[in-house]
């Protein structure tokens, strides 16, 4: 009986323990229950939540939102705040994030998957392992006109030469020619406006032109321009040669100075430019004389003006290009090519329509309006000649210029005899004679900036040079304390060996002396003060591919670039960011928002 109370009592004694270790071990949640997380997509946002039991926290410094695959990169998300709690940064009960979609879109495409890392302890005394959470998602397709509004703001030219890889015919079409009407905004187009109503101009006569004859002659002129455009784009892909690039040589753009120059004198009234009389006979005995005459100057104007935005390489006309090269599809790249200019042209088409239903009666207005004409013209040819002659003769050729046309424009002349609209007339007269002697001003101190004609006398003479040489062939460019120095000579290797040299981020700008928007990026963004602030962190190489020699050419074809201007991207670790390459001129504020995302 005593043996029996004896194992009744150890019996008793040993539950007793039992029950005590299990209430011990009951005060410590899993895992699955101490952090329940999900993950949901809501429109265009990505909402995260965290939820934590009682008596749980998680630290802030252990919290992480990653994309792992198809590539790793750490999302920079906005947290709720966290609190103090035994000296460290936690957060309690929920954690809330929202993940804008378009930051994982503007990195990966497609499938991908999301991690969130965290370690978190229970007050009760125990830490948990670290949880990572493993979500696969998938981006979701852009609609029609997102991937039109997406492409159209990209700057990169692999972006649309994928675009072309991969959409269909429809989409291509519409892309290229919103692209060709955005390009109709630049400053590239707008020599043509005055080209175009000068011609349509001298082809009236002493009559008023019609709607439809202005439409005419504009849609000679657009298509002429587009043509040629297009068959430049398709023989540079199939080729793999930067035609534009050869077009760009003295002799070529000295003929064209040559020509807009006769043209001006034409168009201040001291003879009048006409085809040969055999020509003419010819013309004739085919059609109409006036109209012939017309349709061939027309189209001659239209081919020589495509050149004329040649320099200006933008995106959309790089991405065709490379796609051509790439896969030798010139058909759809002409298509592309055809539909960009027919873009680029409708302004100018309403230019035509407009100048024949709203130009006002023939009268002494004409000659005012040809002399106008006259001046662009001399514009123009300076503008040709400021890709192969020195700065200086650029500025001296644009001062003269101004003041010339103001003395043309009676700035001397007795003002009290000025009545009206004519006194408005004369203060611009004045502006121009005052702009034209600060050029020449300028070019007496130093200085060839049309931007900063007295940069020498307000600005400290120290400058900061972002690419320094002393190769007698570079050419450079000082703005607002900016030095580029472009230099010539690089191979892929000479280039590879200074990347992997620097212990920075490096930015190399593929540039040529006869790109204006190489020029706009000199005068416009690099100077600008958070983009030199953002640049001191990168070491900056500025190749110069005038002479579009062999190894010029390798480097193009290395990188998948066409043209100029150019700007690739390696970051700390010399690896080529191939995304952010930027094609044709940036505005200060996106260039510092590429440099931003360079590390």
């Amino acid at each position: 009986m005593k043996i029996l109370k004896l194992l009744l009592l150890v019996t008793l004694f040993l539950n007793a323990g039992f029950e005590s270790a299990l209430k011990g071990q009951s005060k410590f949640l899993s895992p699955q229950e101490a952090f329940k997380v999900s993950v949901i997509e809501d429109g265009d946002m990505l909402k995260t939540k965290i939820v934590l039991a009682d008596k749980v926290h998680i630290s802030n410094e252990s919290l992480k939102y990653k994309i792992v695959k198809p590539k790793e990169f750490e999302l920079n998300v906005t947290r709720p705040k966290p609190h103090k709690l035994n000296g460290d940064m936690v957060y309690e009960k929920e954690i809330a994030v929202n993940i804008p979609i378009s930051d994982i879109m503007s990195k990966v495409k497609g499938s991908y998957t999301l991690m969130i890392e965290f370690q978190g302890c229970a007050d009760a005394g125990i830490c948990y392992n670290t949880e990572k959470k493993l979500y696969k998602l998938e981006t979701p397709k852009p609609s029609f006109w997102d991937r039109i509004k997406n492409l159209a703001n990209s700057s990169s030219s692999g972006n649309i030469s994928d675009a072309l890889s991969h959409e269909n015919p429809v989409f291509i079409v519409a892309l290229f020619f919103i692209l060709g009407l955005l390009l109709a905004l630049t400053p590239c187009i707008f020599p043509m406006i005055p080209i175009l109503s000068s011609i349509i101009v001298s082809q009236s006569g002493s009559g008023k032109p019609s709607a439809a004859k202005g439409f005419f002659t504009s849609l000679i002129y657009v298509l002429s321009m587009a043509i040629t455009y297009t068959a430049v784009g398709v023989i540079s892909g199939l080729i793999g040669a930067d035609i534009q690039a050869a077009m760009q040589n003295p002799w070529v753009l000295g003929t064209f100075a040559l020509m807009f120059f006769a043209l001006a004198i034409s168009l201040f009234g001291y003879y009048e430019i006409q085809l040969p009389a055999s020509w003419q006979s010819k013309i004739n005995s085919a059609s109409d004389n006036a109209q012939g005459k017309g349709i061939i100057g027309t189209a001659i104007m239209g081919f020589l003006s495509a050149f004329i935005i040649g320099p200006c390489v933008a995106p959309p006309l790089a991405g065709a290009v490379l796609f051509i090269s790439k896969t030798g599809d010139a058909m759809l790249g002409g298509i592309a090519l055809f539909t960009m200019s027919i873009g680029m042209g409708l302004p100018l088409l309403l230019v035509g329509i407009g100048a024949g239903k709203f130009m006002p009666k023939p009268g002494g207005w004409m000659t005012r309006v040809s002399q106008v004409f006259g001046v662009v013209m001399l514009a123009l040819a300076i503008f040709m000649l400021s890709k192969v002659v020195p700065a200086w003769v650029t500025t001296l050729l644009w001062s003269l210029l101004f003041m010339g046309s103001a003395i043309y424009m009676g700035v001397f002349d007795n003002s009290s005899e000025t009545l009206g609209m004519a006194k408005l007339f004369k203060l611009l007269s004045f502006v121009f004679l005052i702009y034209g002697a600060s050029l020449f001003i300028a070019l007496l101190s130093g200085s060839t900036s049309m931007l900063h004609p007295f940069e020498k006398f307000t600005t400290p003479q120290q400058v900061v040079t972002l690419n320094s040489s002393s190769d007698k062939n570079a050419t450079s460019s000082s703005v607002d304390n900016i030095k580029i120095t472009p230099k010539m000579g690089y191979s892929v290797e000479r280039l590879m060996k200074e990347v992997k040299a620097s212990k920075k981020p490096v930015i190399v700008d593929f540039n040529k002396q006869s790109c204006p928007s190489c020029r706009e990026l000199e005068e416009i963004t690099f100077p600008n003060p958070a983009v030199k602030k953002e640049m001191d962190r990168f070491k900056f190489i500025s190749v110069d591919i005038t002479k579009y020699t062999d190894d010029d050419k390798e480097l193009l074809n290395k990188f998948g670039l066409w043209g100029t201007p150019n700007i690739i991207f390696f970051d700390s670790k010399h690896n080529y960011v191939k995304d952010e390459t930027i094609t044709g001129f940036l505005k200060p504020e996106p260039f510092l928002e590429h440099l931003k995302r360079i590390k």
